[in-house]
């Protein structure tokens, strides 16, 4: 038995499924395949920056092992500082981004088929707010992949207190039926608050990649999808989910 639906603007009833998650900086192929499964991505990005975290850093393969590559970023303090208004403080940090990613992976198969485009994301004019260099990475990789999801701002919906109340009327705002998330909200999602509003959630699983040809020792599922498109080029979406030419996402074991 389906959810219940709320009709449209146009009086019809049509599902419409959503992300709601921060923006990640050159984020993992996880992260790509959830936007591709869902109509809408909405980055939530007015919430509170965290450190060491995802926002501003991924992982990639060196020599040496894997590492960190970290946008350079003010922080105040420990609380009060949204992701949007996050700042850069080094202005040569997309130079020093590009000569490493040309060091560390500049004789795999498809660096120089990408290296036209990474000059432009990472010499080219920047913004000095984290939020809108990661949308700039991510616009990128998803026309890379063909990924046509829309891509929206949290900052387009209304603030309300409490994670569960915030995210359930951005769903019912946007007029999303479904609603999809990583299991680590589990621990503070209210399914049956999402059910009672007629939106249903959906669970992602990240396990069952499969691996590809990788440089730098042992095998990596955890690093940015560069990774994935510097060794694998045009059949990046075969080694993903959520795609055509791959697994079928539900069949995969992903949602």
């Amino acid at each position: 038995m389906s959810e219940p639906q709320e009709p449209d603007d146009s009086g019809s009833c049509m599902r419409k499924s959503a992300l709601i998650t921060q923006s990640n900086y050159i984020p993992w192929k996880g992260y790509f395949d959830s936007i591709n499964l869902v109509d809408e991505l909405i980055l939530l990005d007015d919430v509170q920056y965290t450190r060491r975290d995802w926002r501003n850093r991924n992982r990639i393969k060196t020599p040496q092992g894997v590492r960190w590559l970290t946008i350079p970023v003010q922080v105040k303090g420990r609380f009060h500082q949204r992701i949007c208004e996050t700042r850069v403080t080094r202005p040569d940090w997309g130079q020093r981004h590009f000569s490493t990613l040309q060091y560390c992976y500049g004789r795999t198969k498809y660096f120089r088929a990408y290296e036209p485009l990474l000059q432009t994301l990472y010499l080219g004019e920047q913004s000095e707010f984290l939020t809108e260099i990661n949308l700039r990475f991510i616009n990128a990789i998803c026309d890379l992949l063909g990924i046509t999801t829309v891509i929206r701002s949290s900052l387009e919906f209304d603030q309300c207190e409490g994670r569960n109340d915030r995210l359930l009327a951005i769903c019912r705002k946007a007029g999303v039926t479904d609603y999809y998330s990583g299991k680590a909200a589990m621990a503070y999602l209210d399914e049956s608050k999402f059910r009672s509003s007629g939106v249903a959630v959906h669970w992602l699983d990240y396990g069952g990649y499969r691996e590809y040809p990788q440089v730098h020792g042992l095998f990596e599922h955890a690093v940015t999808i560069l990774d994935l498109l510097f060794h694998t080029g045009p059949d990046a979406r075969c080694y993903m989910k959520a795609f055509p030419e791959s697994v079928p996402a539900r069949d995969a074991g992903f949602v």
